[in-house]
């Protein structure tokens, strides 16, 4: 089965009906936003040692230690870590948060909505763990294990950018630009931009950032080979969600419907012929420019061919 027969518009249920990288914008920026709160009271309760007192009592317990020991005094962290950045400037979230929207956007109109939020845990948690070795395995990095902590969006923002672009290189954006911009010279652009930030910050936080294209190039390449990671992580959150959902049917049973009926009813409708021909050429354009460029024709024979198994 291809991963476009699992394109799934329908909500991805973390309380929240439609677009799924809204969600995401929404929590690492509120989660900042509170953060940055506290910390300016802090600041203004205890003077110059308000920042350290900080760290110490509420920062510290949202990042993630790649001590061991540490870390199984706070094992949430490993959850926490990537929604959580360091409140001493802004570029750290703007700088993922613009990458995110931009690659998050691409993934969705590849993808549907229920792929993105998958792939961004399964990026951060890749990252964490490529993080947690690299303190622990190599000797330079290893003096500073003790006090070494994971913070920010960016192994799983990683992970959406590779993963978008092993779905669809070709993929063009800005298309007035003489035609588009290929997506693979976006995601070179932001692998530059990565790299050349080393020398300003620690090399265990680049090597999360490699745990997370590892991540996203599996992920995605399992996607096209009709395997999708995050189903179970999907299911899992459709089933918190209906806890909630006064509309859910009890104990199995499905409400009753009423039915309504017209006489407006047509004895046939005219369809196209599908040929494997022309399904490859609609997925070619998917690939190309996206779901949002297919015509209301093409969608319907694309939905066909799914019914029938052809895709």
């Amino acid at each position: 089965m291809s991963y476009y027969q699992q394109r799934n518009q329908s909500k991805l249920s973390i309380g929240q009906d439609g677009n799924t990288l809204t969600m995401l914008l929404v929590i690492n920026l509120s989660v900042f936003a509170i953060l940055a709160f506290i910390k300016v009271i802090y600041y203004f309760s205890f003077s110059e040692q308000g920042l350290p007192l900080f760290n110490q009592q509420i920062f510290r317990w949202f990042s993630l230690p790649a001590d061991a020991e540490i870390f199984i005094t706070r094992p949430w962290t490993l959850i926490t870590h990537m929604f959580v950045h360091d409140t001493a400037g802004i570029w750290h979230i703007l700088g993922n948060m613009i990458w995110l929207w931009v690659f998050g956007s691409i993934l969705m109109d590849l993808t549907g909505t229920k792929k993105l939020v998958p792939l961004y845990v399964y990026g951060g948690l890749a990252g964490a763990l490529a993080y947690a070795l690299a303190f622990n395995l190599i000797p330079a990095l290893k003096v500073g294990l003790p006090e070494a902590q994971a913070v920010g969006a960016s192994a799983a923002v990683m992970a959406i950018a590779i993963g978008a672009t092993t779905l669809a290189p070709g993929y063009r954006i800005f298309p007035m630009l003489n035609g588009g911009i290929p997506l693979w010279v976006v995601t070179v652009i932001y692998l530059i931009i990565d790299i050349a930030t080393i020398p300003y910050s620690n090399a265990g936080g680049h090597i999360a950032h490699l745990g997370g294209a590892a991540m996203g190039y599996f992920f995605t390449a399992a996607l096209q080979r009709g395997s999708d990671w995050g189903l179970w992580m999907n299911n899992f959150f459709e089933w918190v969600t209906n806890l909630f959902n006064p509309d859910k049917p009890k104990n199995g049973t499905s409400p009753k419907t009423t039915l309504y009926y017209t006489s407006k009813v047509q004895p046939f409708k005219k369809a196209n012929i599908i040929t494997q021909q022309r399904i490859d050429e609609i997925l070619d354009k998917i690939s190309q420019k996206g779901y949002n460029s297919l015509s209301e024709d093409e969608k319907e024979m694309l939905k066909r061919a799914s019914q029938e198994d052809l895709l």
